[in-house]
């Protein structure tokens, strides 16, 4: 695992930079009348540039009001309505330029009958065409995607994944570990969403971060003291992390699902099928997190075959004291990196 961090460090590094680089565009229309709609078209942006992404309605379209368009935080929004006889039904919507680009939009319609249709483009599927009313399926394999493409985005939640599986030994306590983390974070995302409990998200997503600086300094603990004897006991029967890490990953779950429940929040759940679509972007995220969890356990397994047919092993053990330290260091500043500047944001 620890030849897996050593590799991985460019990652790291570039994620201080692009953890907020590649974020989705928004685009709300909202039903006003038979055959008008408002639209809030936002395009991740910085300073006074923004990515060239432009809205293509459907043919018919007539604009009542010219879009306005101001830059606020890190985005670019546009406002305007406009009229289609007939409606949108059938009408397809595209994105223009999303295809040289690595930005996901989120479509969001609401209709006068309180439905809602919420559909994801991407490069490889830049239109789609509005249906009268989505079924059932329609919304989940649409919120499923939305949990998938979260998570696998989500790098602080990834990395606090990873941390717990640098901390964790034995197949049975990271299974227990992964499965509290879970159980936490879908009973908080579940909370929030449906409105029983309310958090500011700024505060959340700083302690996201500082979840992970903990989790990054339990293992930096553990192995300082790892090798040193009956100290190395000690610590094993004192730190809760080591003994009961299920704990610990109860605890931050509920956490980062208050950050699950913010970037659902910004989407939406479609009023006739509310519990399909919490349901399927919960199984969205928990199969993200797997698909995660796979992939490193497939990579370290990759490095050890690889290892057993090198020099590797005798390299690092000459090396393993300094290299000990090397992952939980690495994770832990970049997650206060993070702190700091989501602190900055208050």
């Amino acid at each position: 695992m620890r030849v897996l961090l050593l590799l991985a460090a460019p990652w790291l590094l570039t994620t201080v930079a692009t953890a907020h680089e590649v974020r989705p565009a928004y685009l709300q229309l909202h039903q006003v009348d038979a055959e008008t709609y408002d639209v809030v078209w936002k395009v991740p942006g910085r300073g006074e540039m923004r990515l060239g992404l432009d809205v293509d309605l459907p043919a018919g379209a007539v604009n009542v009001t010219p879009p306005r368009g101001v830059f606020a935080g890190e985005a670019y929004t546009q406002r305007w309505r406009f009229t289609r006889a007939g409606g949108l039904a059938g009408g397809t919507i595209g994105i223009d330029g999303l295809a040289a680009t690595v930005t996901d939009v989120l479509v969001r319609i609401e209709r006068l009958d309180g439905t809602t249709e919420v559909t994801r483009l991407s490069a490889a599927q830049p239109t789609f065409v509005v249906e009268a009313e989505p079924g059932r399926l329609d919304v989940a394999k649409t919120y499923l995607a939305l949990g998938v493409g979260h998570i696998l985005g989500g790098v602080d939640h990834l990395l606090f994944v990873l941390a717990l599986l640098l901390l964790v030994r034995g197949w049975r306590r990271v299974l227990a570990t992964v499965t509290a983390f879970t159980v936490a974070h879908s009973l908080t995302l579940a909370a929030a969403t449906l409105g029983y409990v309310r958090v500011p998200q700024k505060p959340v997503e700083a302690v996201i971060a500082l979840s992970i600086v903990f989790v990054a300094a339990e293992i930096v603990r553990v192995r300082t003291h790892a090798g040193v004897g009956s100290a190395a006991a000690g610590v094993s029967a004192s730190s809760v992390s080591v003994r009961w890490p299920w704990i610990i990953a109860f605890t931050f779950g509920l956490l980062h699902g208050f950050g699950f429940a913010g970037a659902l929040a910004e989407v939406g759940l479609p009023q006739n099928a509310i519990p399909v679509a919490l349901l399927f972007f919960n199984v969205g995220v928990e199969i993200g997190q797997l698909l995660f969890i796979g992939a490193v356990f497939a990579l370290v397994a990759s490095i050890r075959w690889i290892a057993r047919r090198t020099r590797l092993p005798a390299l690092a053990r000459s090396r393993a004291d300094a290299l000990r330290l090397v992952p939980p260091y690495a994770i832990g500043a970049l997650a206060m990196f993070w702190v700091i500047q989501r602190i900055a944001l208050f």
